[in-house]
């Protein structure tokens, strides 16, 4: 008979050991995997190994006498679980016993097409996928005559996504609406028209989408005691991966699924709940020990990924969590500086710096694949990717566009495109597709005559439109016109180019236009850094050199070596040697204000989240001087994130780094005009009720002082927003 792989002599700690050899675990693993009679809540704190602890629990589970076929894996990819119960199978050399593993959506879809009856559903019933369900979407719309030509009702995208949230935040079609779409305020009603009919056309014709698999599957086994016996019957032990990342509806399954014998563990890492966007809960994994009373606790805190320098600094940053399992990572892994912190004169300067690093890096020859950029917000990294792109360093965004990817961007930049170069006809048939009542077919006529015209401009002006589109012609030549006036900066051609954009804007983009909006004040910014049109156009056409030759990534034929530019949610579950965390700065990072506590407190496990990618160095960024919401610039400085922890845990870049103004990004020029501050507006002035004034949002009432330097308006246009006085240019109207 086998000897059993969690003998006493086979306890030794085999550490970053990747095979199925005996005893590759170490002591608080052993626990978790081996513990029976209690609940188990395994906090795996990052690159602690969780996934070799899930593969042994199973194995012992096994070894122990209970049957493959009687443990439930659930997890949120299906390749992970397959990845699982396959390293299960080969540890205890069986490969037919095999753990029941999946996705909380497979495993609903299993049970329902069993159990679904108990609801009215066929066991045929059929699953919609995500176009499946706009399309039914589209027509509820215009069987309601919610949609069609003139009206700017969400689109079916936005509907589904907007009612899916519902569903997974467990939220009402209200209550989503007030947090994420203000600007849908005005629709409601319709909207939970909407979802009403949606549901009844989906019961009626046998129909379920994505999360109706887990609705239906809480409803089933809430509804029918039988059926959960039977299933908790089946499922003797349940273990779940990333609990932190589970919704509400999610936690209910695993309760109810366990709900016969308690004998359930799960693993994941509270500081690592960064998904609320997405309808996690932060609760479900803080509040387990009170849903299975007697839960044990078991910490995995040995780090197999960082130095123990990144790991103090991650440490202190978690420490400050309001609410946490309280953990203290270490690592055997010695040497390695302390992390890096830099900062800088403003988000120019930022990239210049940060390019330099790797472009030292490489000379140094570290691979670009060990390489990453991480950032809050997709739109942080434009500048940075100007950098790269002029100094050749082949890179691939993740968690967002790049800049030139965003159809908005492509707007703006067409119309300077065109200013820049008159012959350039992709960018005016662009611009000319973008005028209401214009289509392919009229503006293929345009260009014809634009070719045989040697002042394109004026060939346009002089084009005989219809009288559908003939004021909006005239209006495009008109703002066209002015950004040929002498002696113009780019910036100011940018905000020529805006004030005429920003009707278009809303129309195209109604949808979602507040969350671009973003997009296009950072362009401004960095259209600002640029004294001649040229040089902006040539740095913003983004194409990396292609790979020719080894110096670009290896062999002819082969795809380029290249490093990660990232979001911080797209990079959660990987790691790099080297790692930037970039815009650390008041404004930046966090992103919402202190009194907002959840969201708040989620950033600083964001922040987490990004210093724990990194093995070997860990760099820190942040900009001492910011543009705010309303163009205006800001003293920035770093992120409080930043400024409560410990200055021993750093170690100093030059931060001496002066502004430049530049032709290009990394080209020197005239110096850069001086910043000037605004001081905040009067708050005693301002009461609930009053009518204000706001640059973009437009005229809107106070509804709350929402602290000390914020307030809460409602702008008719474009819904609630909270606004800080020390940022927002507010004017009061009397």
């Amino acid at each position: 008979m086998q000897q059993s792989l969690f003998a006493s002599e086979n306890k030794d700690q085999v550490a970053g050991s990747e095979g199925f050899s005996r005893g590759d675990l170490n002591a608080a693993q052993l626990e978790a995997a081996t513990s029976m009679g209690v609940p188990l809540l395994v906090i795996a704190g990052a690159g602690t190994g969780k996934t070799r602890t899930l593969v042994y629990r199973m194995a012992y589970l096994i070894e122990q006498g209970v049957a493959a076929e009687n443990i439930l894996l659930l997890t949120f990819t299906r390749k992970a679980a397959q990845e699982m119960t396959e390293r299960a199978a080969a540890l205890i050399r069986d490969p037919g016993q095999r753990v029941t593993g999946g996705t909380f959506h497979s495993m609903a879809n299993i049970l329902l097409r069993k159990y679904g009856h108990h609801l009215g559903y066929a066991p045929n019933f059929t699953i919609l996928d995500r176009s499946d369900s706009e399309g039914i979407i589209n027509l509820i719309k215009s069987s309601l005559e919610l949609g069609g030509s003139g009206k700017r009702f969400p689109s079916k995208r936005v509907v589904c996504n907007l009612l899916s949230r519902s569903v997974n935040k467990c939220s009402s079609v209200e209550a989503v609406i007030e947090d994420q779409y203000s600007h849908l305020h005005e629709y409601h009603a319709e909207l939970e028209r909407i979802f009403d009919h949606y549901r009844k056309f989906k019961f009626e014709h046998g129909l379920m989408d994505y999360d109706d698999l887990l609705v239906n599957l809480r409803q089933v086994m809430t509804e029918e005691p039988q059926v959960r016996e039977e299933i908790t019957g089946r499922f003797k032990h349940v273990l779940v991966d990333e609990y932190q990342d589970t919704n509400p509806i999610q936690a209910d399954i695993v309760r109810l699924v366990a709900s016969g014998h308690n004998n359930v563990m799960v693993v994941g890492d509270d500081s690592q709940s960064i998904y609320s966007f997405r309808g996690a809960d932060f609760r479900n994994i803080m509040d387990f020990p009170k849903v299975f009373p007697e839960t044990k606790v078991v910490r995995l805190e040995e780090n197999y990924r960082s130095t123990q320098a990144i790991l103090a600094l991650t440490n202190a940053i978690i420490d400050k969590a309001e609410e946490k399992f309280t953990k203290k990572l270490f690592s055997n892994i010695e040497g390695g500086p302390k992390p890096l912190l830099q900062g800088s004169w403003d988000e120019s300067a930022q990239a210049r710096w940060v390019a330099e690093r790797i472009v030292e890096l490489q000379g140094r020859d570290v691979p670009l694949t060990e390489i990453a950029v991480l950032f809050r917000s997709g739109f942080h990294s434009y500048k940075l990717e100007l950098e790269l792109t002029n100094r050749h360093v082949v890179f691939e965004k993740r968690g967002g566009l790049k800049l030139t990817e965003s159809a908005h961007i492509k707007d703006v930049l067409a119309y300077l495109r065109v200013t820049n170069n008159p012959e350039d006809h992709l960018s005016w048939n662009r611009i000319l597709l973008l005028l209401e009542k214009v289509g392919p077919k009229t503006a293929r006529n345009v260009l014809e005559r634009i070719r045989s015209a040697e002042d394109p401009l004026l060939a346009v002006s002089e084009f005989p439109a219809g009288k559908s589109w003939q004021t909006g012609l005239k209006k495009l030549v008109e703002m066209l016109i002015s950004l040929r006036a002498p002696g113009l900066k780019p910036v100011a051609m940018f905000d020529l180019a805006i004030e005429y954009y920003r009707e278009i804007f809303e129309r195209i983009y109604h949808d979602d236009y507040p969350t671009r909006s973003r997009d296009l004040d950072q362009l401004r910014q960095l259209v600002s850094g640029y004294v001649d049109l040229q040089s902006l156009m040539d740095d913003t056409t983004l194409d990396p050199p292609e790979a020719t030759d080894e110096s670009l990534g290896g062999r002819l034929g082969m795809p380029p070596e290249q490093m990660i530019l990232s979001t911080i949610h797209s990079a959660k579950g990987l790691e790099w040697d080297h790692v930037f965390v970039i815009n650390l700065a008041t404004g930046r990072f966090p992103t919402c204000q202190p009194f907002m506590t959840q969201e708040w407190e989620e950033e600083r496990r964001m922040f987490y989240v990004a210093a724990t990618r990194a093995r070997q160095r860990l760099y820190l960024s942040y900009p001492r001087e910011v543009m705010s919401f309303d163009r205006q610039a800001q003293a920035g400085g770093m992120s409080p994130f930043l400024a409560e922890l410990s200055p021993v845990l750093f170690d100093s870049g030059d931060r001496s780094a002066a502004p430049i103004q530049r032709n290009g990004p990394s080209l020197p020029g005239r110096p850069r005009t001086p910043v000037v501050t605004r001081r905040a507006p009067d708050i005693s002035r301002l009461t609930e009720g009053a009518t204000v004034r706001h640059p973009f949002f437009g005229e809107g009432k106070v509804e709350k002082m929402a602290g000390n330097h914020s307030v809460e308006v409602f702008f008719a246009r474009h819904g609630r927003k909270t606004l800080h006085l020390d940022y927002a240019k507010l004017e009061l109207v009397d």
